[in-house]
């Protein structure tokens, strides 16, 4: 039997990745060709979480002083932008636009933006604005994480692929 496209597990994927200009200084991240062939076969879910959130594009640079996603779910950390202006709201909003589309969509797999202070998997900034990273997720990839989405980075892709295809 030939698998069809609604047969095929969706994947929630940064827009930025799929060469939106969506990223806070108003640029793409790239299109890699496995996105674009998932895109084809009609499993990408494209989300901007800031944007979705009510950031406007382009935006001040924004980090998490300590770089944990999960400490600003839980109320213990603010996400500030480089002027000290708190946008934690807009990042609270956005993450939970995505889990509405995991959800939606019975999505288990996402590729995120790696570093984002939204979409970050392993790594973000830590809150000093001065391009040090430290081990931590952003704030969308801690909520999808909790709901037992398995979140990976563009740097990660043969991974993502190999979880999509034990879907």
């Amino acid at each position: 039997m030939a698998t069809t496209r609604s047969d095929l597990p969706k994947v929630l994927v940064s827009a930025c990745l799929l060469g939106q200009p969506v990223r806070y200084d108003g640029r793409a991240s790239g299109h890699p060709d496995l996105l674009q062939r998932w895109q084809g076969e009609g499993r990408v879910v494209p989300l901007c979480p800031e944007v979705a959130g009510g950031l406007a594009t382009p935006r001040p640079p924004a980090e998490i002083p300590g770089g944990q996603g999960g400490y600003v779910l839980d109320g213990q950390a603010r996400v500030l932008t480089v002027a000290g202006e708190d946008v934690s709201e807009a990042f609270l909003a956005g993450a939970r636009l995505a889990l509405e589309l995991v959800r939606r969509h019975g999505i288990r797999v996402a590729v995120l933006k790696s570093g984002s202070p939204s979409c970050g998997n392993r790594h973000t900034y830590d809150g000093s604005f001065t391009g040090v990273k430290v081990a931590g997720e952003g704030v969308t990839t801690a909520l999808l994480r909790r709901e037992g989405v398995q979140v990976f980075s563009e740097l990660e892709l043969a991974e993502a692929e190999q979880a999509l295809a034990a879907l």
